[in-house]
Formats: structure tokens, C-alpha cells, sequence
């Protein structure tokens, strides 16, 4: 079966009242999820996450640590991803070809929001790395 390599981040930041993630939504897909996507050809998986998140998001971010690999089927085909909690260091989301839409939300609602299972696990991996 053919393997899918892909790399994302768990986006975070200090809100008002807590930990808020932030949720890109694809219309394609009509899915709320983290930035992530298939590495590029001769591309490391830490820079795949980086470039990932740039695109998705429009901003710069500095990996934190490594967060639980997640694997899950797409036609067909096992997706490996590669996650890392993140911060931004700089820039602002603008739409773009992929990402309509971006919500920096508290745990709980990004939780509820999140399209996947396999997404919630992320959360409470960062939650825990966190001491949260």
C-alpha cells in the first residue's frame, strides 16, 4: 500500500481565557483541520510543516515539539503526518486557493469544530505537553 508523507502543526496561542488553536477550513473539503500537506520532493519533514503552514496560513511559525504522528486512510492509500505544535512569530492569514478560512478558537470549541477524530487526539497531546 502506498504511503502518503505529509508534515503539519498544531498552531496555539495564549487567548484571553486560555489556550486558542487555529483551525483552517478547506472548502474543497468542506473540513476544519490543522495546516498540514504532502512533502515536496526531496523536502524534510520540518520543513514541509513550516512551508505547510505558511501557505495555509500566511504566517511564519517556530516549531515547538513533536507531537503524536497520525496515520489514517485516503482512497486507499495510508497518510503518515507529522505534527509539531507551533507559535507564530510572524505575518496574518489572507484567504487563499486552499484555506477559505481561519479561526483561532478556545480548546473546547476548536475540539467540537475539528472534522476528525484524529485531530482530537492532537489536542490533547499539545494540552498535555502544555501541563494543561
Amino acid at each position: 500500500m502506498e504511503l502518503i508523507k505529509a508534515a503539519g502543526v498544531v498552531l496555539w496561542r495564549e487567548g484571553r481565557h486560555g489556550v486558542e488553536l487555529a483551525l483552517v477550513h478547506r472548502a474543497k473539503y468542506d473540513d476544519w483541520s490543522f495546516p498540514k500537506g504532502k512533502l515536496e520532493l526531496g523536502e524534510k519533514h520540518r520543513e514541509a510543516a513550516l512551508r505547510e503552514a505558511r501557505e495555509e496560513t500566511g504566517m511564519t511559525v517556530v516549531l515547538g515539539r513533536r507531537l503524536p504522528t497520525q496515520h489514517y486512510l485516503v482512497r486507499d492509500r495510508i497518510k503518515r503526518v507529522r505534527y509539531w505544535a507551533a507559535t507564530v512569530l510572524t505575518g496574518r492569514f489572507v484567504p487563499n486557493r486552499e484555506v477559505d478560512a481561519l479561526r483561532w478558537l478556545p480548546v473546547a470549541e476548536a475540539r467540537a469544530r475539528l472534522s476528525y477524530e484524529h485531530d482530537r487526539a492532537l489536542v490533547d497531546a499539545l494540552l498535555e505537553q502544555l501541563g494543561r
